[in-house]
């Protein structure tokens, strides 16, 4: 265990929100409602296509959810003590960040499915090593597990459907 002040502690905390939301805006821009999308607007999506709305929310709440999750890893063990689980947190962090390029960017939608399993392999694999370390920050993964989980029923749907 590391001990580590209270300052530290929240400025910890700051520089993880700071990193998730990071990642967050940089697959923005190239998502609907930030890019110019006629191409995502123009490919077959299916009848249960959540409207665009949700996915702020939704994503916003996970990525303050995997801040959290790496923040209480990192305050109970620092960065030595946990790190092949804040590795992959940081693999994962990279990952969801490509997708969306991939996706939105190179509108290479089979591509995207492709590396959208790689990125849930990486959360189980955080999740798992999460686990051992401290089980509440892996709690905290779970609702981003079932999320890309979705999400990769739905790319592959909308992949299936745009077949040539």
């Amino acid at each position: 265990m590391v001990k580590r002040s209270l300052p530290t502690r929240i400025t910890g905390l700051i520089l993880f929100i700071f990193v998730c939301f990071i990642t967050a805006w940089a697959g923005a821009q190239v998502s609907p409602g930030v890019a110019p999308m006629d191409w995502y607007m123009s490919i077959e999506k299916p009848s249960w296509n959540p409207p665009g709305w949700v996915f702020g929310p939704v994503w916003s709440t996970l990525y303050l959810l995997m801040a959290v999750a790496a923040w209480r890893v990192w305050v109970r063990y620092g960065f030595r003590g946990a790190a092949a689980g804040l590795s992959f947190f940081f693999i994962q962090l990279v990952l969801n960040g490509l997708w969306s390029q991939i996706f939105f960017g190179m509108q290479l939608i089979g591509w995207a499915f492709v590396e959208l399993l790689f990125l849930l392999a990486a959360i189980i694999t955080t999740t798992f090593l999460f686990y051992k370390k401290d089980r509440i920050a892996a709690w905290l993964l779970y609702p981003y597990i079932a999320w890309v989980s979705f999400a990769g029923y739905l790319n592959f749907t909308i992949w299936t459907l745009n077949q040539a």
